[in-house]
């Protein structure tokens, strides 16, 4: 069995993950930003499955416009099929964390073999879907799209909490209610964040942050049909009822 995963959305609410720390993510992908991959000529279940088996993953890159239905708002077909490093990708995952991979830009070389030092192109890439085996977690497949300067991505980012320490309707005994774990984005790909980080540290017991008040860079489009609706809320905790007393 396997699964494609999209982003926070399906990772983190799919395998109940906890909370990452992404200064340390950053950190530790300094060494793995540039991402190492060759032309893959052929294709087929076949194929791909001799390529795992020598430590490589299949994958795909291409402009998002493809994915556009209707024709006309299509771009020049920009796509090439690849193969990366299995233990190269898995460190990035591992370093940057699941949830997110799918909202962080990557460099990307593609040398022209295994070991080669000639470059046949070079650009920034973002990770669209993952496919990984349901089971043992092992990545199957990527999918990424360009990401160079001036492109145009509609990218699902990942929300984080911040200033939780100084909530006071936390501190009053309440809980932080997520409604969204993700805001789809539409901007240029330099301005895409990795995540987005909504600030809780003045919410009081009933309080909440609408999609509309979370701060974004001004190039970017929330892509909503509802703004108003919350993010999250701080909801009171549920009195605990006494038993009864027994009538002697």
């Amino acid at each position: 069995m396997a699964i494609w995963w999209r982003g926070l959305r399906s990772a983190a609410e799919a395998a109940n993950l906890p909370a990452y720390s992404f200064g340390r993510s950053i950190r530790c992908l300094h060494q793995y930003e540039t991402i190492q991959a060759i032309p893959r000529e052929a294709t087929g279940r076949r194929v791909s499955a001799r390529d795992r088996t020598i430590g490589r993953i299949p994958a795909v890159v291409f402009t998002q416009s493809l994915l556009e239905t209707d024709a006309s708002k299509r771009g020049v077909s920009r796509k090439q099929l690849l193969t990366a490093d299995r233990k190269q990708i898995k460190s990035i995952v591992d370093s940057v964390g699941l949830p997110f991979f799918c909202s962080t830009t990557f460099k990307l070389q593609v040398r022209a073999g295994q070991g080669s030092s000639s470059l046949v192109e070079s650009g920034r890439v973002l990770p669209l879907k993952i496919h990984r085996d349901e089971e043992s977690g092992k990545i199957l497949n990527l999918v990424f799209v360009w990401a160079n300067d001036g492109e145009q991505l509609k990218v699902d980012v990942p929300i984080v909490f911040k200033g939780l320490d100084d909530c006071p309707g936390l501190k009053k005994g309440g809980n932080l209610r997520s409604m969204r774990s993700t805001l789809k984005l539409l901007g240029p790909a330099e301005h895409i964040p990795s995540k987005i980080e909504v600030d809780v540290s003045k919410l009081d017991i009933a309080d909440k942050v609408l999609m509309q008040e979370v701060e974004f860079h001004p190039s970017l489009k929330l892509l909503s049909k509802n703004e108003t609706l919350p993010v999250c809320k701080i909801v009171a905790t549920s009195p605990v009822k006494e038993p009864e007393a027994v009538q002697a």
